[in-house]
């Protein structure tokens, strides 16, 4: 009997221990999801695997090959780590839609991400485009990303840190 009562509270105890499967639960954004449209792009990419000839330009020493992308998802990090739907930014973006086009600002010295545009071609996304902005009383930082399906992807950075030489690259792939 006593080991019966052990096995049945072993058990028990187990089943409490496990909690419930979370449950999704879907999210309504706010804004353009940029972090889902990006990863739909590198899963895409991936897939697809082009050529690429891209060039880096480090301080106007200029590097250029074709190769193909290992991996998407990370070449992209830039662009997904722009997302706008942070629970906290909820609020602190204006945005203005038109049949072409969806532009969201911030003015929020708490918010980097200041500009984000998403235009539109026969329905579909033709560009995108972000200015990202990052200010403290060492460092200042402004990134300007451009992507534009199967054409090209850009981003340009210009870092001043107090004491220190400047310093900006950029970063271009072009789709062959």
């Amino acid at each position: 009997m006593k080991k019966l009562s052990f096995f049945s509270l072993s058990i028990l105890f187990f089943a409490a221990c496990n909690p419930a499967a979370p449950k999704k639960q879907h999210v309504s954004l706010t804004y353009f999801d940029l972090k889902d449209y990006i990863a739909k792009e590198a899963k895409r990419l991936t897939a697809l695997n082009p050529e690429i000839d891209k060039t880096v330009i480090v301080n106007n020493a200029k590097e250029r090959k074709k190769l193909k992308i290992a991996d998407w998802p990370k070449e992209l990090s830039s662009f997904s780590d722009a997302d706008i739907n942070k629970s906290a930014w909820q609020g602190l973006f204006k945005s203005e839609k038109t049949k072409d086009s969806e532009t969201y600002l911030s003015d929020n010295e708490k918010v980097p991400v200041k500009y984000l545009n998403i235009s539109y071609k026969n329905g579909k996304i033709y560009g995108i485009k972000l200015l990202i902005s990052n200010t403290n009383s060492l460092y200042t930082s402004n990134d300007t990303l451009s992507y534009f399906p199967d054409s090209l992807y850009e981003v340009k950075k210009i870092q001043n840190i107090r004491l220190l030489k400047g310093k900006s690259y950029t970063i271009t792939g072009r789709f062959k």
